[in-house]
């Protein structure tokens, strides 16, 4: 039996599925670029690698936003009814757009998920002790491949005219990525073993722990709606003086309240431990930089682990792209 979170998620990968299935096939698509709009930015990045020109893409939740909190806005709505084709991720990362969502795909709009070959395959999936599915699977590289596929073939069946154009960019980007996960796993592999432990504030980073063999603790679980209660925090405290562990980690998009409560009771143990640096786990970092795309969001993230960690890893990057206050 589907606990509810994850008939949600299968509800809404149906009902994208049922919307690509019913359309009809286009004629190549006049009167400039259409309108792509996604839930997230790393979404929202993929959809402008592979759509190139021919879409202008919109992403809803920005910078900096937690996405397991975010309520959508009138105008958030609106920017949805009036796209001509939907991305989101899905495995419940957008809980509270999940109505809004359903809404549109019953309606007939191109909705899709582009975790959807992920569910797939439930053996790639990781889920806590409830069955909540992780959403965060763009922390592992080759996983989040997947969702590059996702989106090149919906975006073909959007716009057959331009499949070909589509493959291109998708190959090519493809070919990207790859360099990025070969990449991850050789940087994370320089941190001395006992000190490759990633504590963080909450439980966003499990796909990349077991990509790139690296232990991850978060202070909250998958979902920032939980709290953090005294016993978490006491436990990851005796953690991290018992191991040694010399970094955490704050993120972009949660509170570091959490975090700095590890150090503070760190300390009274007599165990200094650091701010390593900043992640980004829900959302990337500011646009128009290289850390605002998918890219350089996870080379910031390997690259700044692994140096605070005791690992060896170019300052600004496997690119040389990262802006020079990175850790």
């Amino acid at each position: 039996m589907k606990t509810p979170q994850r008939f949600s998620a299968f509800l809404l990968a149906l009902l994208g599925s049922a919307a690509l299935s019913s359309c009809e096939p286009q004629e190549k698509l006049t009167g400039g670029p259409y309108e792509a709009v996604a839930t997230v930015g790393m979404i929202a990045d993929i959809v402008r690698e592979i759509a190139g020109d021919r879409a202008t893409v919109k992403g809803i939740i920005g910078e900096g936003v937690d996405p397991h909190l975010y309520k959508p806005t009138s105008t958030d709505v609106k920017a949805l009814q009036a796209a001509d084709i939907i991305f989101y991720n899905g495995l419940m990362l957008e809980g509270k757009m999940s109505d809004v969502l359903v809404r549109l795909a019953g309606s007939g709009k191109k909705v899709f998920a582009v975790t959807e070959a992920i569910l797939d395959d439930p053996d790639y999936l990781i889920s806590d002790e409830a069955e909540h599915y992780d959403p965060h699977v763009w922390m592992d590289v080759k996983g989040w491949k997947k969702a590059v596929t996702a989106v090149e073939r919906a975006l073909s069946e959007h716009d057959p005219a331009n499949a070909a154009f589509y493959q291109q960019n998708a190959a090519a980007y493809q070919t990207r990525l790859a360099a990025l996960d070969d990449y991850a796993r050789a940087s994370i592999a320089t941190i001395p073993e006992p000190q490759r432990v990633l504590v963080t504030a909450h439980d966003a980073f499990s796909y990349l722990s077991r990509a790139y063999a690296i232990e991850v603790r978060g202070v909250q679980g998958m979902s920032t709606e939980s709290e953090a209660g005294v016993k978490d925090i006491e436990t990851l405290v005796s953690f991290l003086v018992s191991k040694k562990i010399p970094a955490v980690f704050v993120e972009s998009s949660v509170s570091d309240k959490n975090v700095r409560a590890l150090l503070e009771g760190a300390a009274a143990r007599g165990h200094r431990v650091i701010i390593g640096g900043q992640l980004y786990s829900d959302a990337m970092g500011p646009a128009g930089t290289y850390e605002g795309t998918y890219l350089g969001m996870i080379d910031h993230n390997i690259t700044t682990i692994t140096r605070a960690l005791g690992g060896t890893a170019p300052e600004r990057g496997f690119q040389e792209k990262l802006s020079s206050s990175n850790p």
